[in-house]
């Protein structure tokens, strides 16, 4: 198969294992009366496909078309019925209200600036029910000062058709800002190699920000643990997730 975007490579490298992982932080945070979920960010579906085979209802939200292709290409394949729906998740105007919300894989982080994350997740509180649920998880302070600078990680496939380089290092001109170069080779049938190649900037924030601007949201139960929720959160964890209730009024 001849890869021609970044989307499909991405799709098709990303650690398979971690899906199960969000999907059994989804199972273990709702209630069983839970059966709408909006998954922002949802990218090619490959959670939604796993969620929608649970029995919930899923609509994806992404902002790539190239992405929501692939997704409709995932809920063919498992035989599962999911809502596509393109769109910034700053803006999510003319959807419904759902149940609980999903946002992984750190999606939050790539916003603009706190004033972006702020309004969107108002945005979300909007877009949920009473005692509606918003799960997300957002990469930390000493993930983006610590860990990520300096940090590389290279893959290439068993049988040498396709390789992975990624290098991040800290964005000198954002507080616990970090940039991604992420190349993808692919080996074509003259072979000739393509190169495929995208810069990601992402920002952490800190724990009391994000408090305070989920009870401005309108959130009043707050959980934030690390590991998929297995684990209390310490100084040295890389990634936090968090467990909201939408206040009732």
């Amino acid at each position: 198969m001849i890869y021609g975007t970044f989307a499909q490579l991405y799709d098709e490298l990303f650690e398979s294992d971690m899906y199960q992982q969000w999907r059994e932080f989804v199972e273990n945070r709702l209630p069983k009366n839970a059966r709408t979920i909006l998954d922002v960010a949802g990218g090619a579906g490959r959670l939604g496909v796993l969620l929608a085979q649970d029995g919930y209802q899923v609509v994806d939200f992404d902002f790539s078309e190239e992405m929501l292709s692939l997704a409709f290409k995932h809920a063919q394949e498992a035989q599962v019925p999911m809502t596509l729906v393109q769109g910034d998740m700053r803006d999510l105007n003319g959807l419904e209200q759902y149940d609980a919300i999903t946002c992984f894989a750190d999606s939050l982080c790539y916003l603009d600036d706190f004033n972006d994350v702020q309004a969107t997740l108002k945005q979300m509180a909007a877009h949920l029910k009473d005692d509606g649920w918003l799960l997300f998880d957002v990469i930390t302070p000493y993930q983006t000062d610590e860990i990520y600078p300096g940090y590389m990680y290279n893959y290439e496939d068993p049988d040498e058709q396709r390789a992975f380089l990624w290098r991040s290092y800290a964005d000198d001109d954002v507080e616990h800002g970090v940039i991604h170069e992420l190349t993808f080779f692919n080996h074509l049938p003259d072979d000739h190699y393509q190169r495929l190649h995208e810069t990601h900037f992402e920002r952490a924030y800190e724990l009391k920000d994000w408090r305070e601007a989920l009870l401005k949201a309108g959130f009043n139960q707050i959980e934030v643990k690390a590991d998929f929720g297995s684990q209390a959160i310490d100084e040295k964890t890389t990634r936090w997730f968090f467990t909201c209730r939408k206040q009732v009024n």
